[in-house]
């Protein structure tokens, strides 16, 4: 048994590409060490539309290949061991990603499904479910939305700095911990999703809530099941309201 931070992040400097791709060595080593410390066998680097190898120096911890691809609805992961280098953002629809994973021999992920996403409702052949380590996802319906297509659950931090990692990880049921063990395990379902349940990440996973809230970014609680409604992201977010049927119960005040 391994276990994987399935989704992280290398840089700092999201809105400075330069500085950022500079920086991208000492990220990955700060995540790794992170991720050491916090018993972790290792890490899926997952940054935004490209892919690069890291050389830890010698250092003994697995730093695995993966790419966050933003498609056409939402982001995916692509995890394995031949990720693309880069991807055109927005360009690509799910099922183009799902189909360029498999010919990599990766494993396609849905990522954070209900946080600015509609990659859930693709017709697309994904290998698993991501619990997203930010908690922006209710818990029930990721859980529906696996059960519903069948698919198993895996985690991953979204760590966009080195503290944030290890808070979602992955269980892999696997002899050897390599990028292509751990492509097999997720599309074998021998994955288990553990999540940092402690107060002070409970307290971490509300921000996120109220800031992504702010942001138009999160779909809101409706009597709708998962999957409809007005996409994140747009102006409206909430689904229309529904109709009284024939035979609601109705309290006048």
């Amino acid at each position: 048994m391994f276990t994987v931070d399935l989704h992280t992040h290398t840089r700092f400097f999201h809105g400075v590409p330069a500085l950022g791709r500079a920086f991208d060595p000492v990220g990955a080593r700060l995540l790794a060490r992170t991720a050491r410390y916090r018993d972790l066998d290792a890490v899926v680097t997952t940054n935004h539309d490209y892919y690069r190898e890291f050389d830890l120096g010698g250092e003994s911890f697995a730093v695995l290949p993966g790419i966050e691809v933003t498609t056409t609805r939402g982001h995916a992961l692509v995890v394995g061991p031949d990720p693309p280098a880069r991807t055109p953002e927005g360009e690509l629809t799910p099922t183009q990603v799902v189909e360029l994973a498999h010919d990599r021999d990766c494993a396609a992920i849905i990522a954070h499904p209900f946080r600015n996403s509609t990659v859930r409702e693709a017709d697309a052949d994904f290998d698993a479910v991501e619990v997203n380590g930010k908690g922006t996802d209710p818990a029930e319906w990721v859980e529906q939305l696996a059960e519903a297509r069948d698919l198993p659950l895996v985690g991953g931090s979204d760590a966009h700095y080195p503290v944030e990692v290890g808070r979602a990880y992955t269980e892999i049921e696997a002899d050897e911990l390599t990028p292509e063990s751990l492509t097999a395990a997720i599309r074998d379902g021998r994955v288990e999703p553990r999540v940092d349940r402690s107060p002070s990440q409970q307290l971490l996973r509300r921000a996120y809530k109220a800031i992504h809230g702010q942001k138009g970014w999160l779909e809101h609680p409706a009597p709708e099941p998962p999957g409809l409604g007005t996409p994140p992201g747009e102006d409206e977010n909430a689904p229309p309201p529904r109709e009284p049927e024939a035979g609601d119960a109705r309290t006048d005040t």
